[in-house]
């Protein structure tokens, strides 16, 4: 189950690493999952694309142990539902690339399964799809990412698909992060949560809602 918690903080890795890289890459994110786990970051996505399936595997098992150990955070594993469950993780998150929600839902229903949407449209249809949450953006100027929806169409959605949690992505920053979480269910962020001094600003915030909820 998705975390009851929140705001809802997504952490997403960067996507930097690759079979040349994999032993001193795959040291620091898992030293960086662990920074998350025990800031009371209540999801964390690896989007490693650039690994092959065994390598990918191989980080996501050991990535589950750590957040297992806490029992607080979840993980999810970007597009690989296969491997999220064979390594023993929470989750998959779902982009236009995956295969449908429906479909994963069927294969896999102990999984947690998130969808990226763009659209009021998509996020209704990941819904549908039995979604158990979804992000949506960017909401600010992000590189490569489109043209920004704002602050107010993540409220609209965020309110049109309630209980479904969404959580704003794209140009989140400690300037920002607070006007997405008053929209929202919460956020997601790749540059802003792979850096650890700002998981240490956030873990206040974290765990604060985490002993409210015991």
């Amino acid at each position: 189950m998705i975390p009851a918690k929140r705001p809802l903080i997504y952490l997403i890795t960067e996507g930097r690493a690759d079979p040349s890289n994999y032993p001193t890459e795959s040291e620091r994110i898992l030293d960086l999952i662990a920074h998350a786990v025990e800031s009371g970051i209540p999801l964390i996505q690896i989007r490693e694309k650039n690994l092959p399936a065994k390598l990918l595997y191989t980080l996501a098992r050991e990535a589950a142990y750590l957040v297992r150990k806490c029992g607080a955070s979840r993980l999810l594993i970007n597009d690989r539902a296969d491997i999220a469950r064979a390594a023993g993780a929470d989750g998959v998150h779902l982009t236009w690339r995956s295969l449908g929600v429906e479909v994963v839902k069927r294969i896999f229903p102990e999984l947690i399964v998130g969808v990226s949407t763009h659209t009021i449209a998509e996020a209704e249809s990941a819904k549908s799809g039995g979604a158990d949450f979804c992000v949506f953006g960017p909401v600010f100027d992000s590189p490569g990412k489109g043209n920004p929806v704002g602050i107010e169409l993540l409220r609209e959605v965020s309110e049109q698909l309630c209980p479904l949690p969404v959580l704003g992505l794209g140009g989140i920053d400690e300037s920002n992060f607070g006007a997405v979480i008053s929209a929202s269910a919460g956020f997601a962020a790749i540059r802003f949560l792979n850096n650890p001094e700002n998981l240490n600003r956030l873990s206040e915030l974290c765990l604060a809602n985490r002993h409210e909820r015991h």
